[in-house]
């Protein structure tokens, strides 16, 4: 811990993540589509299971994982077709849910379920793996044992994304209520959670395509 404390890169390091939390991505999505859908305790629920599964890619980063997956063509492919496929399972069953169901899953989401869930999508996700392999080095002290360093300095970046994840959950669940009285809001909510999900399947898929040769 106190390597971490004392290092001189601490406060850019703590900036830069900040500002790369805060910046809306692919897991800012999901967890808004999951909260548009059923609501703040499903939000917050997936924020939880996703910051899980993304402090296992730092974790996994920091001891070596990502140089795996470097030398390991079919180790990256697998991971990233079975995070897609999942992403795509999950929009499919939304868009299948009738209005009354979704209108019940609003009220009545299971936490656990959803942390699963969130945790399974961000652990798929081995571009967070390669995030953490690049983004983590540049603030180590080489003068300090690295391993420590890179799994604090993982577990602050997480930290601080599930800050900036949960004020995004905050505020679109604020927002929906008021949304909510418009005719039809909970049903555009639905498809809308689904075409997030989906699309998130299918740009995971095609994306950073890499050769199994």
């Amino acid at each position: 811990m106190n390597e971490v404390l004392n290092n001189p890169a601490l406060p850019a390091f703590l900036l830069a993540s900040l500002v790369l939390a805060a910046t809306p991505g692919p897991g800012v999505f999901y967890i808004l589509a999951r909260t548009l859908a059923q609501g703040r305790r499903a939000g917050l629920s997936s924020v939880l299971g996703v910051a899980l599964g993304n402090l296992a890619n730092a974790v996994g980063a920091s001891l070596g994982l990502a140089a795996l997956l470097e030398i390991s063509s079919l180790a990256f492919n697998v991971l990233k077709y079975a995070g897609a496929a999942y992403l795509i399972y999950l929009g499919i069953k939304a868009l299948g849910a009738r209005s009354t169901v979704a209108t019940a899953a609003f009220a009545k989401a299971d936490p656990a379920r959803l942390f699963r869930q969130g945790f399974v999508v961000a652990l798929l996700n081995p571009k967070t793996a390669f995030f953490f392999a690049a983004f983590l080095p540049q603030f180590i002290d080489p003068t300090a044992f690295a391993l420590s360093q890179s799994a604090l300095f993982g577990s602050l970046f997480v930290l601080i994304a599930v800050i900036t994840d949960s004020l995004y959950v905050l505020t679109a669940s604020a927002v929906w209520p008021i949304l909510a009285r418009v005719n039809g809001a909970r049903g555009i909510a639905r498809y809308l959670s689904a075409g997030v999900l989906i699309g998130l399947g299918v740009l995971a898929a095609v994306s950073g395509a890499r050769s199994t040769e």
